[in-house]
């Protein structure tokens, strides 16, 4: 039987019940966080930003942006995780 993932994999999922709401949140948790942030979010150098903060911003797809989000960013050994771990907090 295979794995379906390894301690070592960036997890990218919704965090919100299915349905329809005001917000939707989307949890990136691993090594690679910052890296996936940054390539819909590329206004910041993510791994410069101090752990517990909260950031607005845009989700962008090329020029397009795409939603005004906030970004709460928890670094590692300092989120509940031990990685880091950034929540996005989207319109549903």
């Amino acid at each position: 039987m295979s794995k379906l993932y390894s301690s070592q994999d960036t997890i990218v999922a919704i965090a919100t019940p299915q349905g329809i709401g005001a917000i939707g949140v989307i949890r990136i948790s691993g090594a690679e966080t910052f890296t996936i942030l940054s390539n819909i979010a590329p206004k910041k150098n993510w791994n410069e930003v101090a752990t517990h903060t909260l950031h607005l911003t845009n989700i962008k797809k090329d020029d397009t942006i795409l939603d005004e989000v906030l970004v709460a960013v928890f670094k590692d050994k300092k989120s509940y995780t031990g990685e880091d771990v950034v929540e996005i907090s989207c319109h549903g």
